[in-house]
């Protein structure tokens, strides 16, 4: 007879709650019914160990937490951003949030105990300064000109030169290849720590929506505001559709990648049809939507003009997302066959400055294997390969 898990029913009920997972999923993880399931979140029976470590896997709880005398003390939630009416958050959504928490609360506590000097930009500036002020200070800070990048991938980029700065920087689309990330539900999210700040971008959103993203969630850091986003974009629409903070933010980083400069001294047949005006929005990295926005703001084209432009310009990217989406299933099949190389998407996903630092940590023997493998989502014998990748 296998051998019951006496576990709390209610750390039990939580830990599924917390990971927005319905009683029939978590119930079809083990094949039992949702009474089953239910009688063993009441306490009326218990699992069997084997039962209970799955649904911890499932949950992505430590199995030792479910045997707690009372519920934990959780990450506290990120304050929602996200204009009016986003989807909720889903169990992707949540368990990326609570990984890149954790993540960040090693490496803050890490970095404090080091004696390491808290970061000034984190906080330098507000909601009361003026964007244009905390844009070029970001420029400054990172060492960057805008629209002047040495590659064809700005994002590359940024991300190099934030990192140089002590700012970690994430993105993945997926925890794991049947749980995805929406982008529909956050775009990215920014920690505001001064020891440690973080930036996760999801990967699932196009090319140049992730740069807008990265500057949009940098600009979090600048004014210290910590929270999830799904609104990183320009937009025409009334300030009561967003957030005060994102438009906020919006507006640091339409001038931090589009500065009034570099857009006024476009020539203005940039603006005759959608093709030029995709060639001269990529050019600087950012969307035709943005770029169109930005121009109408600074009032270089009116409004007939854009609303002809932007029309032009969506059916060109129903083109695009039909291009984007045969890319995508070619990369799915591409990874069904040993596809992008894992190590390569575990370095983005933790972030490249984050692995350095686990795995110097881990080489000088100041932090465990098992929370080094843990911390990187990699298994320790299999560090040479990630190393390998971060040194590529």
């Amino acid at each position: 007879m296998a051998t019951r898990a006496y576990i709390t029913p209610n750390v039990l009920k939580w830990a599924r709650e917390s990971a927005r997972m319905t009683e029939e999923i978590a119930a079809s993880k083990v094949s039992v019914s949702v009474d089953k399931l239910v009688e063993w979140e009441k306490g009326d029976k218990q699992p069997t160990i084997r039962q209970a470590q799955i649904l911890a896997k499932a949950y992505k709880r430590p199995f030792s937490i479910l045997f707690l005398p009372e519920i934990p003390r959780d990450f506290q939630p990120l304050q929602d951003f996200r204009k009016n009416g986003s989807k909720s958050l889903s169990t992707s959504s949540i368990f990326i949030i609570r990984e890149i928490q954790q993540k960040q609360s090693w490496i803050s506590e890490t970095n404090r105990e080091g004696g390491e000097n808290k970061l000034p930009f984190v906080g330098r500036y507000s909601l009361m300064d003026n964007p244009k002020v905390i844009a070029n200070d970001i420029l400054q800070t990172l060492g960057i000109i805008a629209g002047n990048y040495k590659s064809n991938n700005p994002m590359k980029e940024w991300i190099a030169k934030a990192e140089a700065k002590g700012i970690f920087i994430s993105r993945t689309s997926f925890i794991h290849s049947r749980l995805r990330l929406d982008s529909g539900e956050l775009q990215g999210f920014a920690i505001a720590d001064p020891y440690a700040p973080f930036v996760f971008i999801n990967s699932d959103d196009w090319g140049t929506a992730q740069l807008f993203t990265l500057v949009h969630e940098l600009a979090h850091i600048w004014i210290a505001e910590t929270g999830i986003s799904n609104s990183t974009e320009l937009d025409i629409k009334t300030a009561s559709d967003f957030n005060k903070v994102e438009l906020f933010c919006n507006e640091i980083a339409a001038n931090v990648l589009i500065p009034e400069t570099i857009i006024e001294n476009f020539d203005r047949s940039a603006f005759k049809d959608s093709k030029r005006l995709f060639s001269a929005a990529r050019s600087i990295g950012v969307s035709s939507f943005s770029f169109l926005v930005r121009a109408l703001n600074l009032n270089i084209i009116t409004l007939p003009v854009y609303s002809r432009l932007k029309a032009e310009a969506e059916l060109d990217f129903e083109e695009h997302l039909r291009n984007e989406a045969e890319k995508k299933a070619k990369q799915k099949a591409n990874e069904n066959s040993g596809g992008p190389d894992y190590f390569l998407l575990q370095l983005n996903r933790n972030s490249r400055l984050f692995t350095q630092t686990v795995l110097d940590s881990f080489r000088g023997g100041i932090i465990e294997p098992t929370l080094a493998s843990k911390l990187l989502n990699v298994q320790i014998n299999k560090f040479p390969k990630l190393e390998a990748q971060l040194y590529k």
